[in-house]
């Protein structure tokens, strides 16, 4: 059954950089927060003034005879004359000090963040380089299609990812960790259940895996019937399923066949309205009305190949 076309799916990989602050002193006046080198202050000197003695006079006394009696004068001795301290100078304060800026922490290893050695421990959409080639040619010796490596992680590659995330039973998020790493070098490959040619639909897995001679040649990322209920091109309400068993390729167009539910790109038919087509949205999951979506290369490469020629089996499970 035809499907509609929705936008990409997107997948996305930082290192944490880590500063310190410098300490800075600042130097405070005595009087605005008790530091120590205030200036001595004029008023707190203690000074020696100079007072003269004062002379003693001495009033005669009256003797018990009656004659007056005179007492000498006492001269009075002069103190020394005390030596004036010294008016202290103005206080000046010392320069602020210079700020000694605390060292910024490396990272762990004695690495800076612009120096990190070692590769980058992912893989994703966007990336490219010698690693990405080396895991396309991975993927192509395993029967995940992606075209001719080229060391760029686009669309194609991603959905080889898909396909190889599903048949080892993990995340299914595109994303080259080291889940999937293993999955690579553990060289996980799905089993089919035909004999002989053809073409099987694993709709638990959501895999389209094309058969020659009862073994695995091509593993394509698929998304299928959706569940969900929608209007048919009739005007009928439908669940979206697509139907298990066994069924015959029995019609091919090569080019868009278009109606209410959407665009199908060179379908191949094998039950009813339900096709094997290419489309520009091929989730992980599934998406579609019944059909088994591919991407539009993969479509042409089957098509290129004659890999679902009319007369052709097709196995749904």
């Amino acid at each position: 059954m035809p499907v509609a076309r929705s936008g990409a799916a997107v997948a996305a990989a930082s290192l944490l950089l880590l500063t310190g602050c410098g300490a800075v002193g600042t130097w405070t006046p005595a009087g605005q927060g008790g530091q120590a080198g205030a200036a001595v202050s004029p008023s707190s000197t203690s000074r020696t003034t100079w007072s003269p003695a004062v002379s003693a006079s001495v009033t005669p006394s009256v003797t018990s005879t009656g004659a007056p009696r005179t007492a000498p004068t006492t001269t009075p001795t002069p103190t020394a004359t005390p030596t004036p301290t010294a008016t202290p100078s103005p206080f000046h304060p010392t320069a602020t000090p210079t700020p000694t800026p605390t060292a910024t922490r490396a990272p762990t290893g004695g690495q800076t963040p612009s120096a990190a050695s070692g590769p980058r421990p992912t893989l994703s959409r966007g990336d490219s380089g010698p690693r990405v080639r080396e895991l396309q040619e991975r993927l192509n010796e395993l029967g995940y299609w992606l075209e001719t490596p080229d060391g760029s992680f686009g669309a194609l590659t991603q959905q080889a990812v898909f396909a190889l995330q599903k048949a080892a039973g993990i995340r299914r998020d595109g994303v080259v960790g080291p889940k999937t790493t293993r999955a690579l070098a553990d060289r996980v490959r799905p089993r089919t259940t035909l004999e002989g040619d053809g073409v099987e639909i694993d709709l638990g897995r959501q895999l389209l895996l094309v058969v020659r001679d009862g073994e695995v040649r091509t593993i394509l990322n698929t998304s299928t019937g959706n569940g969900e209920e929608y209007i048919s091109t009739a005007g009928n309400r439908a669940v979206a399923t697509t139907p298990r068993g066994s069924f015959t390729v029995y019609r091919a167009v090569d080019g868009p066949v278009t109606n209410s539910l959407g665009e199908l790109w060179r379908p191949r038919f094998f039950h009813r309205g339900i096709a094997v087509h290419g489309s520009g949205h091929i989730p992980a999951w599934p998406d579609s009305h019944g059909c088994a979506r591919l991407s539009t290369a993969a479509i042409d490469m089957i098509w290129a190949r004659d890999l679902m020629p009319i007369g052709s089996r097709v196995v749904v499970r």
